[in-house]
């Protein structure tokens, strides 16, 4: 092919790469940054070796091109280390800070002084703090902490035993008041003890058992009496917690009507009202190994049973005793009158919340 285009003995002249251009485009200068030192034009003058042949193309020198090694003929070639940059030597680079003594991030890069920076922090954790003790004092009441729950469910074999004794026996338990923890330095009063070292302490595990015992045993009984569907499990939990609900609802009304000021929370009612579930296990339990007379028997034994617990256990709760440290109220002949009476309908109202969770 060479013979055809040019005389014999000569060779066409060697290729030759076209040399690229470029058209001239000049780079925009950056805005200033606040804060820089007098001086700096741009981003605080922040430049790296790297730019230097853009720069020089910009100012329309011709650009500096590096030949590559031809393929297969040096191997990889290591990279060569780069000086620092200004950027770095200002403290925005990979090189790690070090913290600041108090615990407070060095901000001065960001025209923030450490004493500001320290104030922040200290202003922030007054905050945190006095929220932490609003809704501690405000809504401590209504929800349940986890210390709070720690003291009802810190409970043993032995108080579980004796504490199902009371409930089916309590007719010849004494006594009935709860014992005060105080403090070793001070000896003021810290509030009750849990129920581990006091039997007449009310707790949580025992009504969470018998919830869960009392809605399993009535899905059984329906299916003894062919009656079971799904549903009946749902039915059974919501009658319980309904029932539950009422009960704690109406204490705290007549509380509230009668303006007894106790020491008693929330949880302390709700785990009162919770062992009525115990009463409606036997009496299931009744209905399935004995005949309908003395299913009754047991009916209303359970009922009398529960409510003379009720009726000696919330007797710290409307009728607090003035010799503890924990509530100090003096109560006038009447108002411990209206209080009787008031703690009478609480017992006797146990039987309609026994028919709802075994009759209906």
């Amino acid at each position: 092919m060479n013979s055809q285009y040019y005389p014999q003995g000569r060779s066409p002249p060697p290729l030759q790469h076209p040399i690229p251009t470029h058209a001239h485009y000049q780079i925009p200068e950056p805005p200033d940054t606040p804060g820089a030192p007098e001086g700096a034009q741009g981003y605080m003058s922040f430049t790296s070796p790297q730019v230097q042949p853009s720069m020089r193309a910009s100012q329309g020198q011709q650009p500096v091109f590096v030949q590559q090694p031809p393929y297969g003929g040096g191997g990889f070639h290591q990279p060569q280390p780069q000086p620092a940059t200004d950027f770095q030597a200002w403290g925005g680079g990979p090189q790690q800070q070090q913290p600041h003594p108090n615990g407070v991030p060095n901000l001065a890069a960001f025209g923030v002084d450490s004493a500001t920076a320290q104030m922040g922090v200290q202003l922030g954790k007054s905050a945190m703090a006095a929220g932490q003790d609003y809704v501690e004092k405000n809504f401590g009441s209504y929800f349940l902490p986890v210390s709070m729950m720690k003291h009802q469910f810190n409970v043993s074999n032995s108080y579980v035993l004796n504490k199902l004794r009371i409930l089916v026996f309590p007719w010849r338990h004494r006594p009935w008041s709860r014992k005060v923890r105080r403090s070793e330095a001070s000896g003021q009063s810290e509030g009750y003890q849990p129920p581990r070292d006091d039997i007449n302490s009310p707790d949580l595990y025992i009504p969470t058992m018998a919830l869960v015992t009392y809605v399993l045993l009535s899905a059984l009984v329906a299916g003894m009496n062919n009656r079971f569907h799904p549903e009946v499990l749902g039915v059974g939990l919501s009658k319980a917690l309904a029932v539950l609900i009422m009960d704690v609802a109406f204490v705290k009304l007549g509380c509230y009507t009668l303006n007894i000021q106790s020491s008693a929370q929330v949880v302390d009612l709700v785990a009162y009202g919770g062992y009525k579930f115990v009463a409606a296990v036997s009496v299931l339990l009744a209905s399935m190994v004995l005949g309908r007379k003395l299913w009754w028997c047991v009916f209303f034994y359970s009922f009398g049973a529960i409510g003379f617990f009720l009726l000696r256990s919330l007797r710290y709760v409307v009728l607090p005793d003035p010799n503890t440290q924990v509530n100090n109220s003096t109560v006038t002949h009447a108002q411990r009158g209206w209080r009787v009476r008031f703690l009478f309908i609480v017992a006797m109202t146990q039987i309609l919340y026994m028919a709802i969770l075994v009759l209906m």
